[in-house]
């Protein structure tokens, strides 16, 4: 198992309440099997949200996973589970040793991840998301969205004080866009309960298919009182990592829908989610934690292996605010969709040239 740090800057940063990313600062995890066989996936830290870093990433992966999991099964993806879970935090390193498993595995046994995982379709509509700026660059920016890939669903970050600078800005989007678009909004915690709830009402007649994360998670009180208050669904995102958060959040009335982000639950963990949201009759969003081309192959792979996460448009287009990639072939997004790739496991390969080139730790 090997841990590769590499860094790729973005065209423009991407701006929300909870911080902002310049450069993609992520690790490419690897794991290769005894035969040969290499599973690859990334691990996109994001120190504002879960406090890991890429040094930390590296640390914990090199330091302590490896040794607990070097030596097991690729069939022993529960054992390697309970092993992860042992240690506390750390979910996108967790993720990644997941999901090149998954990788590894479906590479052994010349089968894509997506059929092992569930196989319902092949690709899924995209969701692309707009942060913050002023009303007429996120206009043009979703205005380039829909005319060059044909996105169709955007997901507008909110969560600036005053709430006018926003509700602004998702009105303007539904008066240039039209009534054919999808929108919702994303707080990341970013306004008190009180300040959501006004800015909802001011956006009640903007036809919003959800609100995600508006207030912080340990507001209890003020999150059941808002969330009582909306007449659409309610997404927790940062609060409801595990299936235990999850449970916490529906049965205490602090959400109706969840996010699930297989760069911080993988797929094994995001299978427990789905499986839960899915008996409870929840709402689910495929999200994105600012994902790069393989981050977003693994979203959809996922995505794609079951009814009710291919309902709904996933995130799946922040690789195209990042200046270059490690792909050997580049992702596609046309019609508004992306499409799994037809190779075993994930479907991608490195481009070792352009690893070479963006890694850190020559």
């Amino acid at each position: 198992m090997e841990a590769i740090p590499f860094a790729i800057p973005y065209r423009k940063p991407l701006r929300f309440a909870s911080g902002e990313v310049h450069v993609a600062e992520h690790v490419l995890v690897r794991v290769r099997t005894d035969d040969g066989i290499v599973g690859v996936a990334e691990a996109p830290p994001r120190p504002f949200t879960y406090g890991e870093t890429q040094t930390g990433i590296r640390a914990v992966i090199d330091g302590i996973f490896a040794p607990q999991l070097v030596g097991l099964n690729l069939l022993q993806r529960e054992l390697i589970a309970a092993r992860l879970a042992c240690t506390v935090g750390n979910p996108a390193a967790k993720a990644a040793i997941d999901m090149a498993v998954w990788d590894a595995l479906g590479r052994s046994l010349d089968v894509r991840v997506t059929e092992l995982l569930g196989g319902y379709t092949d690709r899924m509509r995209v969701s692309h998301m707009l942060g913050f700026d002023e009303p007429a660059a996120m206009v043009a920016e979703a205005e380039r969205m829909v005319d060059r890939y044909g996105i169709t669903t955007f997901k507008v970050k909110v969560g600036r004080r005053p709430v006018s600078l926003d509700t602004a800005v998702v009105r303007a989007l539904r008066t240039g866009l039209g009534d054919d678009v999808d929108l919702y909004v994303d707080g990341n915690r970013g306004w008190t309960a009180a300040e959501a709830a006004r800015a909802m009402k001011e956006m009640n007649d903007l036809g919003l298919s959800f609100a995600e994360e508006l207030c912080p998670a340990d507001d209890v009180l003020g999150r059941r009182w808002l969330v009582s208050r909306l007449d659409v669904p309610f997404i927790a995102d940062e609060s409801a990592v595990t299936p235990a958060d999850v449970t916490r959040e529906i049965l205490g009335g602090s959400a109706t829908a969840v996010n699930i982000k297989t760069a911080r639950t993988g797929f094994t963990r995001s299978q427990r989610t789905h499986h839960l949201a899915e008996g409870l009759g929840l709402e689910v969003v495929m999200g994105s934690q600012i994902d790069g081309q393989i981050g977003s192959l693994c979203t959809v792979a996922f995505g794609a292996a079951y009814p009710l996460t291919a309902r709904r448009a996933g995130e799946l287009s922040n690789f195209l605010d990042m200046s270059d990639d490690l792909l050997t072939e580049p992702l596609e997004i046309t019609d508004g969709e992306l499409a799994i790739r037809p190779g075993a496991g994930l479907g991608f390969e490195i481009d070792p040239d352009k690893l070479d080139r963006y890694r850190q730790d020559h």
